[in-house]
């Protein structure tokens, strides 16, 4: 399964671009095809002689040298997977905010592949707070970041910052292609994001749910080769994949109407979404007008999608729920377990800094049916999504 990947191989122009020497070799011998892209200053470093005899292809440093052109649209779309290691701090700046001055860059905002990059820089520079928003920014994208190492480094100075050994990073390789199969053949449903209940044609009640979470999830369910329906409420994100059916809607009955319709097929259902729990008896058909110093609202309830499904799961479907709480979160979390038959509950509190809504962190507590009960530390939102699909594999295990 391993044989015959297509790895993408970026260099920058770090001391420990040295080390791209051994890692290419590595990655050779490990059956992937390997093309390697430079940025200019890595030649300073290592020659692309030495890396195009290690990777059998020659490697690449000009989009052109006169005589051809070397299209990095074509490279983008020929890898399985980018790698980029070393990383410089300049390389992970210009790569966070667009930057296509160079081949290797211009091969980075045209791939369609997953990107992983191992930084290597000072612990000063790694410590930066530029640096660090960089790196948020490029995981907040979708690329994984091999972590640093610790040790000497080229400054004299002894920490953070290192680009991660050479056998670390095949080893990582090999796990994440590993991973990225073990929901193969699995389908999964989805519910993200928001739902707005008309009251006009202007106003709604709603919440403010941004579907980060569920967004992130549905990418992990991605990478790991699943088939993924995303029904999505009102928000301002996308996924372009051929594995994944995107569906939008806008209130809660449209979204248990789509839901519905997929449910029977799904293996998986994640119900990530934050549904409103009332809605307007009746939607006015023009904009109510400020005429009146108050106004009253009739409210009914909408459907429990959660509930719904849980009286229709089959034997062998696994449904998720996610409860959002600001007090007695374990006991209100067990209770919806219970009353809505999940096979397992995300418990998040608005009472804990960086998590809940708009946030690109988060920090759950998962439970299940059977009584287990872990917590996680405040995490990016792809960890927090990458720690849910764990959980619920290693459930079935």
């Amino acid at each position: 399964m391993l044989q015959r990947k297509k790895i993408l191989l970026g260099v920058t122009g770090s001391i420990a671009a040295y080390k791209s020497a051994v890692l290419c070799r590595l990655l050779i011998n490990e059956g992937y095809d390997v093309k390697v892209v430079m940025t200019p200053s890595s030649k300073d470093f290592i020659t692309p002689l030495t890396l195009s005899t290690l990777s059998g292809n020659e490697a690449m440093y000009d989009i052109s040298d006169g005589n051809s052109w070397n299209n990095h649209v074509e490279l983008g779309l020929w890898a399985d997977l980018m790698l980029i290691a070393p990383c410089t701090a300049s390389t992970l700046s210009k790569m966070a905010n667009g930057h296509a001055d160079n081949l290797l860059l211009a091969c980075y905002l045209s791939s369609k592949c997953p990107v992983c990059f191992a930084p290597a820089m000072d612990l000063d520079m790694w410590k930066h707070p530029s640096t660090v928003n960089n790196v948020n920014r490029l995981v907040a994208f979708g690329n994984m970041l091999i972590p640093v190492g610790n040790g000497f480094l080229a400054s004299g100075l002894v920490g953070e910052g290192r680009m991660a050994e050479p056998e670390d990073i095949v080893q990582y390789i090999r796990q994440y292609f590993i991973r990225k199969a073990d929901l193969s053949g699995k389908k999964i449903l989805i519910t993200a994001g928001p739902t707005y209940e008309s009251i006009d044609p202007v106003r709604f009640i709603g919440n403010r749910s941004s579907g980060k979470m569920g967004f992130a999830i549905a990418r992990e369910s991605l990478e790991r080769g699943a088939t993924v329906t995303l029904i999505a409420g009102p928000v301002n994100l996308d996924i372009e994949s051929d594995q994944l059916s995107l569906i939008r809607v806008q209130s809660a009955a449209e979204m248990y109407e789509a839901a519905k319709n997929t449910f029977e097929s799904a293996d998986i259902i994640i119900l990530s979404a934050a549904v409103a729990d009332f809605k307007p008896v009746s939607v006015a058909r023009e904009k109510i007008k400020k005429s009146e110093s108050h106004m009253q609202l009739e409210l009914e309830k909408t459907v429990d999608i959660a509930a719904t499904l849980g009286s229709k799961k089959g034997t062998n479907q696994i449904l998720v729920g996610f409860a959002l709480e600001t007090n007695d979160e374990i006991n209100h979390a067990k209770q919806k377990l219970h009353k809505k038959n999940l096979d397992f509950i995300v418990l998040n509190s608005l009472n804990d800094s960086g998590a809940g809504f708009q946030h690109d962190t988060n920090k759950v507590t998962i439970l299940d049916k059977t009584g287990n009960q872990i917590s996680f530390p405040l995490k990016s939102k792809k960890e927090v999504a990458s720690d849910i699909i764990n959980y619920i594999i290693s459930s079935q295990q």
